[in-house]
């Protein structure tokens, strides 16, 4: 992914000027170098001020990602898997891609299907067998 790429996001594209990122000092394990070099990546991108979805992708992305997007509608995606930054800003960037483009995807309607006459009496006479031999076992006195 190079700077001035469009960025695709399954049928989305989403110019990289829309994308604010910044990098950060990385926390964890790395002795001197993590706390001299800003390698941690954030990727923001708003969805309600972007102009590259159409009104009925910014609903889905809104609605399938409302648990992530905040109150501003911004986006975010970290990334400090690596020591390079050129790495992080790549997956980080990759990430929110496929998340843009896993929200957009249309689910296919579930298509529903019916029992067919012949299991399901199948099913009945089982039961009806079933509770003959049971009934067989109730252990019956002269008396009744």
């Amino acid at each position: 992914m190079s700077p001035g790429d469009d960025l695709r996001a399954g049928p989305l594209v989403i110019p990289p000027s829309e994308l604010l990122i910044r990098a950060s000092r990385a926390g964890g394990p790395g002795g001197q170098h993590v706390n001299t070099s800003s390698t941690r990546i954030e990727v923001r991108w708003n969805v309600r001020t972007s102009q590259a979805p159409s009104e009925t992708q910014r609903t889905r992305i809104l609605e399938r990602l409302a648990t992530r997007i905040d109150g501003d509608g911004w986006l975010r995606v970290v990334a400090a898997p690596t020591r390079s930054q050129l790495q992080n800003r790549e997956a980080a960037t990759r990430r929110l891609l496929e998340l843009v483009a896993r929200a957009l995807r249309v689910r296919k309607a579930r298509k529903r299907t019916r029992i067919p006459r012949a299991e399901r009496e199948k099913r009945l006479a089982a039961k009806r067998h079933r509770s003959t031999i049971k009934r067989g076992r109730q252990g019956r006195t002269d008396d009744e």
